[in-house]
């Protein structure tokens, strides 16, 4: 599977933005500073997303951004879905018509395998799972051998 880096980015906008919520809204620079996102690009995915329904967004000088739902109720699948549209593109493995040896092709039940498990991963991976990981991460102590 691969993951493009225009969704990399949208994925740490939202946990950004989850980060934050109950703040007002985030403004884009600040998102962009705080992650490493470049600006620009970061308006191409935000503007992605808001078209999705996964974030809000206002004008002027207390605008910015917002989730548009809870942390926990956007899922990584939302996301890729947003970004990338469909996560596994195998024409077969969508339409058995596309090849002409699909009936007895072992390869395309593997296909479907990956995609079923991949799915299964974005599904049941919310922004707020996410953020949480992150939050113990941090605040787990470091040791050094």
């Amino acid at each position: 599977m691969h993951i493009a880096k225009r969704t990399d980015y949208g994925v740490r906008a939202l946990i950004d933005l989850a980060e934050h919520a109950g703040e007002g809204p985030v403004q884009s620079a600040d998102i962009a500073a705080r992650q490493g996102i470049p600006g620009s690009f970061l308006e191409q995915v935000l503007g992605a997303l808001r078209k999705a329904g996964l974030v809000r967004s206002s004008r002027g000088r207390q605008g910015g951004h917002m989730l548009a739902a809870a942390p926990d109720r956007i899922t990584l699948a939302d996301v890729v879905l947003a970004l990338e549209g469909p996560s596994l593109s195998i024409e077969c493995v969508d339409d058995p018509a596309e090849c002409d040896k699909s009936a007895a092709c072992t390869l395309r039940e593997v296909w479907q395998d990956a995609d079923r498990a991949s799915q299964r991963v974005l599904v049941t991976t919310s922004i707020g799972e996410l953020v949480r990981r992150q939050q113990e991460r941090c605040a787990a102590p470091m040791y050094y051998i």
